[in-house]
This record gives C-alpha cells, structure tokens and sequence, in this order.
C-alpha cells in the first residue's frame, strides 16, 4: 500500500474555506470549472437513470413476464438503491472528486482493489453508451416513419446503426463544448423527461385509463403453468435495469459547487423522483394499453408507440416520441460524462500506460476531451458488430447491468470493512448512528440483486452460454481485468494516497471543531 498522506497536517483540511481548498487538501489541483448547479447535478443523474427512457425500454419485458404486478419491482429495487445513495453520499461527501467510485473504493481500500472495480464499471456503462444509442433507433423509425395506422416501426439493422452512430456522435460533441454545455442539455432533459412521464402519465391516467386499477394485482395469466413466484423474480429485471444513474451525480463532483452537501442530496432525489416519475409513467402505460391482454402474452413487443397512438393521436405521439428522443440524447450524454471523469480520475493517478494522454482538462471550457474521445471508440466498434451480427446485442447487453451492480456493492463492501476499522464518515452528511445498519442492508440487497442479474434466463432448451450469458460476459471481463492487474501490475507506479479515510475524517472533523 502506498504511504497516504498526512492530511491532519494540512491547514486546508482542518478549515478548507472553498471547494478548491477541500480537493488539494486530499491531493489534487483543480483543473475544472465548478458550472453545474445543484439542479443540473440532479438533473444529469436524473437523465442517467431515465426513467422515461428506462420504461419504455422495458415495459413490454416486464410486462410479457409477470403481467401487470411488474410495476412493484420499481418500488422495490428503488427502496434498496436508495441505501446505497445513502452509503454513496457519506463517501462523497468526504471526498468530493473527479471520478466518483474509483476514488471512494481507493480511498476506502486501495489502488489494486479500485483498478478492479473501475475496470469493471467502465466496461458496464461503455455497453451502456452503445445500447442507448441503439435502443433509440425505433423511436426515431417510429418518429419519423410512424403512421397512424402503424405508428410502430422497428428500425432495420443498417438504421439502427445509422441512427446510433449519430447520436452517439451527436452526445460527444455537445460534451466537448464544456460542462456548461452539459448543465443546459442536463436542465433540458430533465425538462423532457418530467414533460414525457409526469404529465403524460398523469393523462394518461386521468383521461384515457381503459384497465381498472385492480389489474396490478392480475398477473393475466403470465408465467404460464410454473409458479408465479419465478415469474415475479424474473420481472425484476424491471426495477434492476432502471434504478441506477444516481452514482453519476459523483463522477462530476469537481465540476459541482458546494459538492460536499449538494452531491448527496442530488443521488437522494434522483432515486426517489426517478423511482416515482417511473411507477408513474408504467402506470399509466398499463392502465391505457387498448390490449393489454396481446402485451402479456408476447404478441406486441413494442407496444408504447400503439398506446400513444390510440390515447394522444397522431400528432400527441410525435410530440412525445420528440421528448423521448432528447431524453435518450441527454442520457447517452449523462453515461459519456460519466465514464470519462472517471477515466480522467484513473489516469490522473497514473493507473494505466499512457495515462498523461487522459489526464488533462484542456481548452477553454476545461473538458478531458481526450478521455471523452477515447470513452467512445469501443461504443462505435459494438454499434457497427451489432450492425454485422443483430442476435449479438442481447449478449453484449446482458453483462451490462451486473457489471455496474458489482462495482456499486464493492463500494459498498469497501465501506463496510472501513467502517469495521473506525470509519465514521467525515464530511458534512452523514447517517450517524444509523450508517452500519444501512451499510449492511445496502450489501444485502446488493449482493440479493447481483444473484438474480447472474441467474440463467430464457427457456431450458436454449444452448448453455444463452441461457448464462450475463454471467459468462461478466466472468470475462472480470477475468480479463483481474489478469491484467496480477500481470501487468499497472497500480505500480501510482503514489496517489489510498485507504486514508479514517485519517482524512478525524482531519474533517477537527477542522469543523
């Protein structure tokens, strides 16, 4: 272990008067401009997690596997992400840094651990640029193709790439314009997102609801002969695949004034409003469908655009699938930011070959264009694979989600075992005496979710790797990475402090006497 700084030395730790303050009393210099507000760090985790794109994404899944009771799994998986929002909010709120999780898993354990983990996580939300992009090419079809007598359209492969490719490139280049850029088109996307699932889901609930409500209570036959217990735990895939995006919030707390108090309060909300505006709008989609009965049974697998069509008209539904359309701009934009601060943070501790070419915010809007640039090549190479090779899309996204939930619970975990040791959080929001019993449950439900992600999905007779391929997926890129770690050694030559949070908390704490 590298030695840690003697941080309780450091006037600035023991009265840090500014934020710059704060961040070189735990070894960095400033190289970013503080431009986004407590509302638009709200907003670009809002826009992460998506609720409106998360839902229509995955309702006829959720619905085609345990009918309408589906929609609890929101409720669900949001009650557990939000003690990991509170477990996140101490940790950043004691180290407010550029590249979120990988310094709160350094900090609370080391380096090689927090390599590990980056690893991972920047492998999940890379697929997750590539599958956004790619998840929006129908709704562009259907916006621009769309008829009122078929208002849904599935993109062909060569415009599903098309589209994706544009977006993609779209997203970068409003990111390279500086994170004011970000804050606006952040502001604007939560603008959409409340528009699209607020008042349209209200609307639609109050004006064209065509199902009772006790139908969230009828599985409608889902699930077939087996028991409905299995169907309802596949369902959770509803919950698990929306409920995240909050940890962005993070990634960009050297870009965030007053981030020791704002950050935390951004993750809080962006679990609690998103986790609500997304039951909302699966609601209403539910009560609404003219069919519902075809959307159980596996019959309409793109069935938002026929709700639209039939409750808001032909007009109605464009205007909506424009909203949805900046949304699921603002999202990939939300995962590019992500990524790359956290990609700036790792080679700005000298953690990979070549990491100085990553490890600088240039220009006048002080943007690490060379780590947006880069997050982006592996998305454009899978978006032209899946291009060539359509049934790969599947595979390639199954790992996604499991990897991102790994990286969230070895934070989790690293927190834990710091608390173990004396850790009591030092910066300004902390759970106090309640944070080890939220630590634990946070593990719990972590570790609960990680198991169902990882389990065999689709039908027995399908080949062996089908069936287990988000398990297998996560399994190699793990691997990869932990070989290259053992091998390679790339943690070698980085001196940045790691483990220091005791230290660094009795240094906050102090200051504040």
């Amino acid at each position: 272990m590298h030695d840690t700084p003697e941080v309780q030395d450091r006037p600035a730790v023991r009265s840090h008067h500014s934020d710059e303050d704060h961040l070189r009393a735990l070894g960095y210099e400033p190289q970013f401009e503080r431009k986004m507000s407590l509302l638009s760090n709200f907003a670009l985790g809002f826009i992460y997690l998506s609720p409106m794109v998360g839902v229509i994404s995955i309702f006829a899944l959720g619905i085609s596997t345990a009918g309408p009771p589906a929609i609890f799994w929101i409720a669900i998986v949001g009650a557990g992400q939000l003690m990991v929002a509170l477990i996140f909010g101490e940790i950043v709120s004691q180290y407010p840094l550029a590249g979120g999780i990988y310094q709160w898993a350094r900090r609370l354990f080391n380096g090689e651990y927090a390599w590990l983990m980056s690893w991972i996580y920047i492998w999940g939300v890379t697929i997750g640029i590539t599958t956004t992009a790619l998840f929006s090419s129908d709704f562009v079809a259907s916006l621009f193709l769309g008829t009122a007598e078929e208002p849904s359209v599935t993109a062909s492969p060569m415009q599903k790439m098309i589209i994706a490719l544009t977006v993609v490139t779209i997203c970068l280049a409003l990111n390279l314009t500086g994170t004011k850029t970000l804050a606006r088109i952040s502001t604007i996307g939560l603008t959409a997102e409340l528009v699209g699932v607020v008042a349209v889901g209200l609307f639609l609930l109050i004006f064209k609801r065509a199902q009772p409500f006790s139908v969230f209570f009828d599985s409608m036959g889902a699930g077939g002969q087996q028991n409905y217990i299995y169907a309802f735990i596949g369902a959770s895939l509803v919950g698990l695949y929306l409920m995240y995006g909050f940890e962005a919030c993070g990634e960009i707390a050297e870009e965030t004034p007053n981030p020791a108090r704002a950050i935390p309060r951004s993750m809080m909300l962006t679990v609690l409003v998103g986790g609500g505006a997304a039951m909302l709008a699966f609601a209403g989609y539910v009560l609404a469908s003219p069919d519902l009965a075809k959307i159980v049974a596996g019959e309409d697998a793109n069935p938002i655009p026929t709700i639209l069509q039939s409750s808001l008209g032909t007009i109605g539904s464009k205007i909506f699938l424009v909203v949805a359309l900046t949304s699921f701009i603002a999202g990939v934009m939300g995962q590019q930011t992500a990524v790359s601060r956290l990609v700036f943070s790792f080679a700005r501790d000298d953690m990979f070959p070549g990491a100085r070419t990553f490890a600088k915010a240039v220009g006048r809007h002080k943007v690490p264009v060379n780590a947006l640039i880069g997050v982006n090549v592996v998305p454009v190479l899978i978006i032209v694979f899946v291009y060539f090779f359509p049934d790969a899309l599947f595979r390639i996204a199954a790992f996604q989600v499991i990897a991102i939930y790994v990286a969230f619970q070895m934070v989790v975990l690293a927190a834990l075992l710091m608390r173990f040791k004396g850790w009591r959080p030092g910066g300004p929001f902390s759970l106090k005496n309640w944070g080890f019993l939220v630590n634990i449950a946070a593990l719990i439900y972590g570790v609960a979710a990680i198991i169902i992600l990882a389990r065999p999905t689709g039908d027995a007779s399908l080949a062996f790797y089908d069936r287990w391929i988000a398990l297998i997926g996560f399994c190699i890129v793990a691997g990869t990475g932990l070989a290259y770690l053992l091998i390679a050694k790339p943690v070698a030559d980085s001196d940045a402090p790691e483990g220091d949070a005791i230290e660094v908390a009795e240094a906050l704490r102090a200051g504040r006497s």
